[in-house]
């Protein structure tokens, strides 16, 4: 009897424990979260250093929480929408604060944040006219966003001086970021037309075909 309890009471803690570490990854993106002001902070006090480092630690949490999710099977709801928004999050804050600080030019920030608000509200009206829609990202918005984030990478490091990377590299990332901006954009503005296109098509024929 005694051992039984003892066997019922270890598989309880190994449950609880399990149910523990099934929030680890939205813990880690919580913490990348918790990191952009401290991020934006140490930018705009001119501490490109520490910036830097900050941005390293969000980088590896990023991919630490999303390894952790697929190799023991974590995913969740409420990680699938976390994850994303503070990637979103960590880049803008990071597109505006070097931009105050004469890093990143402006009209790449405006374009940066235009895109994005169109994607939204793109998202909302197909949601609200058409109805539900496969939200992941595509393969070029994946590679815009990596763009982004070896853009913010190199400043901070030009700014750190830890590096100081030819003026050409600096323009031809600027460049390709933007490019990839309208590209991204107009990718999803295409293929979500296209599908609210071929969805009301069909219900016009359904209406048409009934008696």
């Amino acid at each position: 009897m005694a051992l039984t309890q003892r066997w019922v009471s270890r598989a309880k803690r190994r449950m609880s424990t399990s149910r523990f570490l099934r929030h680890l990854p939205n813990a880690l993106t919580v913490l990348r979260m918790l990191l952009v002001p401290l991020l934006a902070l140490r930018v705009l006090q001119h501490d490109y250093t520490a910036a830097l480092c900050i941005t390293f630690i969000a980088a590896v949490s990023d991919g630490l929480d999303g390894l952790l999710a697929r190799h023991f099977g974590w995913q969740s709801r409420l990680g699938g929408i976390l994850d994303p928004l503070a990637d979103k999050l960590m880049l803008v804050v990071s597109f505006v604060v070097l931009t105050i600080v004469g890093a990143i030019p402006l009209w790449l920030t405006l374009l940066f944040v235009g895109r994005d608000l169109v994607i939204v509200a793109g998202a909302v009206s197909y949601h609200y006219w058409v109805g539900p829609f496969d939200a992941s990202p595509s393969m070029l918005s994946k590679v815009t966003t990596v763009f982004q984030l070896l853009l913010v990478l190199l400043m901070l490091v030009r700014l750190s001086e830890l590096w100081l990377a030819p003026d050409s590299l600096t323009l031809v990332l600027i460049g390709a970021t933007a490019l990839l901006c309208v590209a991204s954009g107009l990718h999803y503005v295409a293929r979500w037309g296209g599908q609210a296109r071929r969805t009301f098509q069909q219900r016009r024929q359904q209406r048409n075909a009934a008696p």
